[in-house]
């Protein structure tokens, strides 16, 4: 079944909005950020009723936040009007993740792609949601450092969008999927909170909230700020092609 298509069964959990709502959504949100950063035109919506699946849906609105403050007041002018609220990377996910099935305001992170802080000594760096993988393993590199999570998309996907799906593929079998490579978040709660889960260690005290929150897909939180792992370059990296008799051997390949 398609991810925009209900059971007969179903109630939709939210309605689209009228036109007359809409026009006030968009005053509140160009209030906020400013009538260059509020899209609300069909030409313009085209670009973002869809991702890397098959089903497309177009949002009511799309927004270009700055910062966390921004994010925060936008899912509070959101739950207001009862509006849902979408978060939206580069749009190369294949599990519809992205897709505004009820319309809504699609969140867009073009505006928060910056490299906040490296730390070699310790492993990490502090990045937006809106930055691309390539982008900061491109800064790492000429110190020997890169940042492993690629689900094969590392030239166009965000990092925020890894977290949100909790990215995976052919390059993440040695080293691992996004989750990983996290060691804590900054998220907007549906109630517009901003709040810090995880933090600058590997094993924080308490619950892992931060592995909860990474792969939920928007549906718990937006992410505004990720704090990740990076590791070292390896000495050498060679292409090679091995044949086995059976998938078994293979997959023990890999895994040893």
């Amino acid at each position: 079944m398609s991810i925009t298509a209900l059971p007969p069964t179903t109630s939709p959990l939210f309605e689209r909005i009228s036109e007359s709502k809409k026009e006030e959504v968009v005053c509140d949100l160009s209030a906020l950020l400013g009538a260059k950063y509020v899209l609300h035109t069909s030409y313009d919506l085209m670009l973002y009723e869809y991702d890397a699946s098959i089903d497309r849906c177009t949002p009511d609105i799309v927004v270009m936040p700055a910062s966390t403050e921004d994010v925060a007041t936008i899912v509070k002018i959101a739950a207001r009007h009862n509006v849902p609220v979408i978060p939206r990377g580069a749009g190369t996910g294949l599990s519809g993740g992205a897709i505004p099935i009820y319309g809504g305001i699609v969140i867009v992170f073009t505006r928060m792609n910056r490299i906040l802080e490296i730390d070699y000594d310790n492993l990490r760096a502090i990045v937006q949601p809106g930055l691309v993988n390539l982008h900061l393993s491109n800064a790492l590199n000429p110190q020997g450092f890169y940042f492993v999570p690629d689900p094969s998309s590392q030239r166009s996907r965000t990092i925020g969008g890894n977290a949100g799906e909790n990215a995976g593929g052919p390059h993440t079998l040695i080293y691992g999927v996004t989750t990983n490579h996290v060691l804590g978040l900054e998220i907007v709660t549906p109630e517009g909170e901003i709040v810090q889960v995880g933090g600058l260690a590997q094993d924080m005290p308490g619950y892992d909230l931060t592995g909860l929150l990474i792969g939920s897909e928007g549906t718990l939180c937006i992410v505004t700020k990720i704090i990740v792992r990076i590791v070292h370059l390896p000495e050498a990296v060679k292409t090679m092609v091995a044949v086995f008799d059976t998938m078994d051997d293979a997959s023990n390949t890999v895994s040893e």
